[in-house]
């Protein structure tokens, strides 16, 4: 505790608050802009942190990974639209909430929410890293194939109103998924002769596509008349009551956990954890008929475990120098630059820079949920804005956020494709949720599957024997026959009043 205090104190500074500040000013705009995320914002910023010292370097940068993660629940609540793939889930309830005039409720909740799950990843990073990260040693091809899985079978409570419709959408992401190279040979597949097709469809183009582009179609309406929503900007407190928070404690504490360990399962990330925690937190509801129609429990579970992915996501990164996603990998690189190198030993031989960034994890946690509190009421007056002029604003800054991504013209046109299937796929009511679930974790599914294989020699029985995997199998089984149980149980009682 006292080498964590006095890396915190080393933190407040007057040269790195402001770094910090600006850092997660920064993040915030480009995770609520659709298509600019977190990502991009610490790979624009690396080359300025060459000379830097490390304090000051991490600082910077953490503040902006922070910041761009909790920054995409503005514009999932304000225009359905998720800055980040991580905010996915947010739109389910977030965008309800506004339409119903509760704006400023469900931005109080994401952001609180969103600090809770911070502060609860980075406890657990503090406390049981080491633990944790031997545990994770654990998994292999054959565990990460069973979570994909387990994850695959939350489709079920994503699906709306009806199961097979959910089920047609989640193959039609998976179908998309599998544009482009095919894992481990490498072979093209479906691509058609179109050489942007070789390296498949980007995920940030296509899901700000599914929700930026289908968003503008649906807006679009022959009457001519713009619509502005009338908006109350005065918000007590955040929105929401002593009650709301004391019921939300399980759903809080569960996402939280799904995050943690999502974020340290190298590859999967907070784009899964978010869908899943949600699916889970419908799945263990009292009143599942009202999820997606604009309640607090959808945003809590999203936020909580989106934002808690960021602690889990650094356990393998100081532990045993594995990224736990796109924005460690860039911290990886940080880490080189400074001549340092994450590992095992790490821990033993640096313990006063690992306090300095767990404290500095701490304290852009803070700042961002200051930044966000006080900007609530600003955020609110966006929806004070005429469809006709926001929404084309939206869609140039997707245009550029999806081109900037690898710098191809091609994921602007992922962008206009991806729309035109959520503005039809809608349009027929079939969710979009499966379809995000299956476009995700459909390749990362065939990956480790394929990669088992190799390993097994053609079989399948390692993935049914191995503990932690059969584990996972049994309880994606378990969840599809529930599921199917419960199905039968509704259309009988539907029949019969």
């Amino acid at each position: 505790m006292q080498l964590f205090l006095s890396s915190l104190a080393s933190l407040i500074t007057p040269v790195i608050l402001l770094y910090m500040v600006i850092g997660v000013a920064m993040g915030l705009v480009f995770g609520a802009v659709p298509g600019l995320t977190g990502t991009m914002a610490i790979a624009l910023c690396l080359p300025l942190t060459f000379g830097m010292d490390t304090t000051t370097a991490f600082a910077l940068l953490i503040a902006l990974y922070i910041g761009g993660i909790s920054g995409g629940l503005v514009s999932a609540i304000l225009i359905n639209i998720p800055g980040t793939p991580s905010s996915v889930a947010t739109t389910f309830d977030g965008a309800p909430m506004a339409r119903n005039g509760q704006a400023g409720k469900a931005l109080g909740a994401g952001t609180f929410y969103s600090l809770f799950g911070n502060l609860f990843g980075i406890a657990i990073l503090i406390f049981v890293a080491p633990l944790l990260a031997k545990v994770a040693l654990k998994f292999g091809v054959y565990e990460y194939m069973a979570v994909s899985c387990f994850a695959l079978s939350l489709v079920s409570g994503l699906a709306g109103k009806s199961i097979t419709k959910g089920l047609v959408s989640c193959a039609v992401g998976m179908l998309l998924g599998c544009v482009g190279a095919a894992p481990i040979d490498g072979y093209a597949r479906f691509t058609f002769g179109v050489s942007g097709l070789e390296a498949g469809f980007a995920s940030v183009p296509a899901l700000v596509g599914l929700y930026a582009l289908k968003e503008l179609l649906s807006e679009a309406k022959p009457s001519g008349k713009v619509e502005v929503m009338k908006v109350d900007t005065h918000i007590k407190g955040l929105g929401f009551s002593l009650h709301e928070f004391v019921s939300q404690i399980p759903n809080m504490f569960r996402s939280a956990l799904i995050g943690t360990w999502i974020g340290i399962l190298p590859g999967i990330g907070g784009a899964t954890s978010n869908i899943m925690a949600y699916g889970i937190a419908r799945k263990q509801s009292k009143y599942p008929e009202k999820f997606g129609m604009g309640i607090i429990d959808g945003i809590v579970a999203s936020e909580t475990s989106n934002n808690a992915t960021v602690g889990g996501a650094m356990i393998p990164l100081l532990t045993l120098g594995i990224p736990g996603d796109a924005v460690t990998a860039i911290l990886l690189g940080t880490f080189t630059i400074h001549g340092l190198q994450p590992g095992p030993l790490f821990f033993s031989q640096n313990y006063s820079l690992i306090y300095t960034i767990f404290a500095a994890m701490v304290v852009a946690s803070i700042l961002t949920f200051v930044i966000q509190l006080f900007g609530m009421r600003v955020f609110i007056k966006v929806l004070e804005l005429p469809k006709n002029i926001l929404l084309p604003i939206v869609i140039v800054l997707c245009v550029i956020g999806s081109f900037g991504v690898n710098n191809r013209l091609f994921d602007a046109w992922v962008l206009v494709i991806f729309g035109l299937v959520g503005f039809l796929m809608s349009k027929f009511d079939y969710p979009l949720a499966p379809i995000i679930l299956g476009f995700i974790l459909g390749p990362i599914t065939e990956t480790y599957l394929r990669r088992g294989l190799q390993l097994s020699k053609g079989s399948f029985l390692p993935f049914l024997t191995r503990p932690i995997s059969g584990a996972f199998l049994a309880l994606t089984v378990f969840f599809i026959v529930f599921t199917a149980i419960r199905g039968v149980r509704e259309h009988r009682r539907k029949k019969l009043g």
